[in-house]
């Protein structure tokens, strides 16, 4: 009997800018939900100033669901500091 497996490789991603040209500030943050191939759920984060490409960090999740609400907390923080959505 085989055993059938089904691969969700969806990606959420969110992009966020802060454009501030009286303080010479164009920051970008973007966060995406992600599935690796070993079935591993990640929170990827890219920020830094907009025309570069940043820095990278991977946060490795214990399920889709705890990624996407640590998206969107982390979403919230970025708004409260002046992010937009782009």
């Amino acid at each position: 009997m085989e055993s059938e497996t089904h691969w969700d490789f969806s990606e959420t991603t969110l992009r966020l800018r802060r454009v501030r040209p009286e303080k010479n500030e164009r920051r970008f943050y973007a966060m995406t939900v992600t599935v690796d191939l070993f079935g591993d759920t990640f929170l990827l984060r890219n920020w830094g100033r907009i025309g570069t490409g940043g820095r990278l960090r991977w946060d490795l999740c214990a399920d889709l669901s705890r990624a996407t609400v640590s998206l969107r907390v982390l979403a919230q923080r970025k708004r409260m500091r002046g992010y937009q959505d782009s």
